[in-house]
């Protein structure tokens, strides 16, 4: 991957323009490699901190003497900003309530392990009109904090203004509307720098300029509301720029060379991505970012004065800075601060800004756009993180997933993309006041419950994932990540599965028996004779090409079993043995006993569901299905024929087939687990000896994580559904003959506390004895893994009757439907089957994955066979799982599209790269290395019922033989002495 990644080249010295590259550079990237989570630390020195802002959680807006800010004002207008939750604390009003609790604020980032913490300076706490004179209660309270930072060894980065100027400033010149403001703003830094500087080495001057400008002046959407419209946001914008600069020199000239500081200003961005990619649409993306991000970034950065694509499109509406202005801001900046996240992306950013473009979260693309556009400089990440619900109290798992892509799409910057980035900082240490949105959403890493009177910090479950991110320096690798080498047993099942196998029952010409004259001088065709028949000769298994073809696809896989299901409605169509179709039960024999004649296992399942009549016969589905008991019995006699006429050639029988608990009512789940064990003795009394086979059920099982694997009570949600998904059917018969007692106790519990009316019914001693250990081995279908929490975030995730949200890592690989790549899952699963129900033999008979063949090369399905089955070699070898096979799905694209191994295109197959790798894996038998001992498997012999014959009759093939060989040599003797006498006579 890193060998790909320098070929497509690393960004040298960048210049505006150049970050257009960015989106075909990230389309060329390998796949999936690129995708991947890479487990690597960050550089040493790296620095790891948290951030907040004065507003958002200082309260105590008429303490010791603070001044009112345009927050303030805002916040207690009647109307309530826009996504606050009504009623509730009023805007900043109390907050956090971080002034009175600084203490509390600093023990929170002395347990997280912090080198730095980002917070801003209230201008009008310290500074209350706005102008001298100084406000001592607010210097105060600064200079403790910097106190107590220093003695925790903590770096404070420093934000002067972040959003709450003065109100007094509003009201008397109009705010960053009037050129007077950037003199006023020096001033107030200068007083910042004269009493802090000493202890603060890193200055950002101000947040977000963007949203101050455009919402505050433009839009109005924000403080101080005004509604000036685009000219009045781009002098806004204008002046901001002109503070920025003013007081990076008023730093460089006058402090720099005693405090040893670093100064620069936080630019929020979001990111863009094309609707195609196509040059047009790119053009637009790049325009997007200038008018976003390059707004301020150009000429702070490049040449102190605004983006081309600004100029040419606003004319008149973009101010003008003279040369000696652009001279003065240009290079006003020792590092870029970048802030990404929730406050702007899908927010505050205007729609006509994305330019019918699509909006994005790539941290990674955005960090190599800015490293291309404006020549390499060095990135410090001052905020970065996500949201959750208002609601969410301490289990926050969407947060910490949210926080695990951006932190390691930073880790990709910086060791794939060569990006210089030396810092991160996640917002924000605390709830508080979330701006235009209120407290409608929580951001921090610690809870605050804003109703309490203390305002105590409480850990998320982010705090666990943080401070461990901090102790490792990033995601070092991790045994269990990597690889093994090894091979899987003999007489390991190599598999592969097509739910129902291609029936074409056409006749071959050779049973016709009609006579026809071929018409040699006009038709040039072939005429019927009426009234003429041939013999008719008996019915021949090759007589059917579509098995010959489907026999000869699975040969050329190398695998030694087929799984398919038996089409219950099509064989007994009326579901009772007054009407066989014969002809389809003879295309049955015919297919398994050509499997067998290629040395391929048939592993034939009765029954599987499906979406119409869940693949009944029309007259049990109409009649309740599984929920009617006469569905069981019916089951059996089915059981029976199947096992009468299929028997001989069968000896690997599945009862049911990944029967879908999402769609089963408890007392057809109930009916469903009684037939099933019916069959299985039925078979075990009746059919077992003479044919030798071995029987179960197979059960879909993907695996349940926990969201927040710190939390006990989504341990509680993972068990639950792990007992509910796959315990419902597999207790009863694998383990104590009844369902799991966790399912019971769930149930009563919500009967009783809201009212719900779901009983699980109950199995008799007899029934119990029945259904326990009805299986000859645990087969299971395995497809991904789920990540389930606790608390309530998305309603429409959300289950209610089980109380579990749904939760999606975004680190890990999807599928185009979606569907998670998860190898380790199958590990965790096949370890769980072993602690529950012992070392019972497990089948995975199913595990796979959907993909666009013509968008990657089929290249997912390729990293999920082989990756699944490491990790399946892995349970076997390491955690001792009795696991003796594995089945792919599926066969091919016809009758799982986008699932096969085979493509189907203009009726022809064709094999894909990933049949050729798990066929070098089957070869393989596994993983084997250098130092993987030999193993030496004996061959096994076609289990053919015809071969039979053969070998009951071995003195008759010998005396043969013999008879063969002397006639041969008979015949050898008599030529040769003929050819002697016929010389002598010449």
């Amino acid at each position: 991957l890193l060998l790909s990644l320098l070929l497509l080249g690393r960004p040298g010295l960048g210049a505006p323009g150049q970050g257009a590259g960015t989106w075909s550079r990230f389309a060329r990237l390998p796949y999936p490699q690129d995708q991947l989570f890479l487990h690597d630390t960050f550089p040493d020195g790296f620095l790891w901190g948290a951030g907040s802002a004065a507003y958002q959680t200082e309260g105590g807006w008429r303490q010791g003497g603070k001044g009112a800010s345009v927050w303030d004002t805002f916040a207690h207008r009647p109307a309530t900003p826009p996504g606050a939750a009504p009623p509730g604390p009023v805007g900043g009003d109390v907050a956090s309530d971080s002034y009175n609790n600084l203490f509390r604020d600093v023990e929170g980032l002395r347990r997280l392990g912090v080198s730095h913490y980002r917070f801003s300076l209230s201008w009008a706490r310290l500074l209350p009109n706005g102008t001298a004179p100084p406000n001592p209660a607010g210097l105060a309270h600064y200079g403790r904090l910097l106190a107590r930072l220093r003695e925790l060894g903590v770096e404070p980065v420093v934000t002067l203004y972040h959003w709450d100027l003065p109100q007094a400033l509003q009201d008397a010149f109009g705010g960053w509307a009037s050129p007077v403001l950037p003199q006023l703003f020096r001033d107030y830094a200068e007083l910042c720098f004269r009493h802090f500087g000493g202890q603060v080495r890193y200055w950002l001057t101000m947040d977000n300029p963007y949203v101050v400008a455009w919402h505050g002046y433009g839009t109005g959407r924000l403080p101080p509301g005004v509604r000036g419209g685009p000219r009045l946001g781009y002098l806004a914008a204008h002046h901001l720029l002109q503070a920025h600069a003013k007081v990076w020199h008023l730093y460089n000239d006058h402090f720099r060379p005693a405090q040893r500081g670093k100064v620069s200003i936080a630019l929020s961005s979001h990111w863009i991505k094309p609707q195609h990619m196509t040059e047009k649409n790119i053009k637009e993306c790049q325009k997007s970012l200038d008018f976003v991000l390059g707004w301020f970034a150009k000429p702070i950065f490049i040449d102190g004065d605004y983006p081309e694509s600004m100029r040419s499109n606003l004319s008149s509406l973009l101010p003008e800075f003279s040369e000696a202005e652009k001279k003065y801001i240009k290079g006003t900046a020792d590092f870029f601060a970048l802030s990404f996240g929730a406050t702007l992306s899908f927010q505050l950013l205007d729609s006509h800004m994305k330019f019918q473009q699509l909006e994005s979260i790539s941290l990674r693309q955005l960090l190599y756009w800015i490293n291309s556009e404006y020549n390499n400089p060095q990135i410090f990440i001052v905020e970065n993180s996500w949201f959750v619900s208002g609601t969410t109290k301490r289990d926050d798992a969407k947060y910490i997933y949210y926080l695990k892509k951006f932190i390691m799409e930073t880790l990709k910057a910086i060791r794939y993309d060569g990006i210089n980035v030396f810092g991160y900082t996640v917002w924000s240490l605390l709830d508080g006041f979330e701006w235009h949105r209120g407290y409608s959403i929580r951001r921090g890493l610690f809870y605050v419950d804003f109703q309490s009177h203390d305002k105590k910090l409480m850990p998320k479950s982010s705090v666990l994932f943080y401070e461990k991110v901090i102790e490792k320096n990033g995601f070092p690798p991790l045994p269990e990540n990597q690889p093994i080498e090894g091979i899987f047993p003999c007489g390991f099942a190599w598999g592969i599965v097509d739910n129902y196998i291609q029936v074409d029952t056409t006749p071959a010409q050779f049973l016709d028996s009609s006579v026809y004259v071929w018409d040699v001088h006009q038709t040039k065709k072939l005429i019927k004779v009426d009234g003429v028949y041939a013999s008719k000769r008996k019915r021949h298994c090759v007589d059917f090409a579509a098995i010959r073809l489907q026999v000869s696809l699975l040969q050329e896989m190398h695998v030694t079993h087929f799984h398919f299901s038996l089409k219950w409605s099509l064989i007994l169509p009326l579901g009772n043995l007054s009407l066989i179709n014969h002809t389809l039960v003879h295309y049955y024999q015919c297919f398994a006993s050509e499997l067998l004649r290629v040395n391929i296992t048939p592993v034939v399942a009765l029954w599987q569901p499906m979406i119409e009549n869940q693949e009944l016969p029309v007259s049990l589905a109409r009649y309740g299905a599984w929920e009617n008991t006469e569905t069981v019995q019916a089951f059996v006699e089915y059981a029976r024929f199947c096992f009468t006429s299929l028997g001989d050639h069968v000896k690997f029988w599945i009862t049911m087939n990944e029967p879908s608990v999402k769609n089963l009512t408890y007392t057809a789940g109930h009916n469903l687990l009684k037939a099933h064990a019916q069959v299985w003795h039925l078979y075990d009394k009746e059919f077992r000896r003479s044919q030798k086979g071995k029987i179960s059920i197979a059960l879909q099982a993907d695996w349940v994580e926990p969201a927040c694997p710190f939390s006990r009570n989504d341990q509680e949600v993972a068990d639950r559904i792990l007992e509910f998904d796959v315990g419902w059917l597999a207790e009863p018969i694998f383990g104590n003959g009844d369902y799991p007692e966790v399912m019971r106790a769930w149930l009563h519990r919500i009967n009783s506390v809201d009212l719900y009316n779901f009983h699980l019914p109950y199995f008799s001693e007899d029934e119990k004895k029945l259904i326990q250990g009805s299986f000859d081995f645990f087969a299971l279908s395995h497809y991904t893994t789920t990540l389930v929490g606790s608390e309530k975030e998305d309603a429409v995730k959300y289950d209610h009757y089980l109380e579990v949200q749904m939760i999606n890592d975004i680190t890990w690989l999807h599928s185009p439907s979606r569907i998670a790549v998860v190898p380790w899952g199958l590990r965790k699963l096949l370890k769980w089957v072993k602690s529950k129900y012992g070392d019972v033999p497990v089948y995975v008979m199913a595990n796979g994955i959907d993909d666009d063949q013509n968008m990657v090369h089929d290249k997912l399905r390729v990293y999920y066979i082989q990756n699944y089955i490491n990790e399946a070699l892995k349970a076997y070898t390491l955690d001792n799982v009795n696991l003796q096979g594995y089945f792919v799905y599926s066969f091919n694209d016809k009758t799982a599209p986008k699932y096969g191994l085979y493509s189907y295109v203009a009726n022809q197959y064709e094999p894909k790269p990933s049949l050729k790798r798990y066929r070098e894996i089957i070869d393989n038998n596994g993983f084997p290395g250098p130092e993987t001992p030999e193993l030496l498997c004996p061959e096994e012999v076609a289990l053919c019922p015809e071969c039979h014959f053969f070998r009951t009759r071995k003195s008759l093939l010998a005396f043969i033989s013999f008879i063969f060989v002397a006639f041969i040599v008979t015949i050898f003797f008599i030529t040769y002495y003929s050819k002697r006498v016929e010389r002598r006579y010449k």
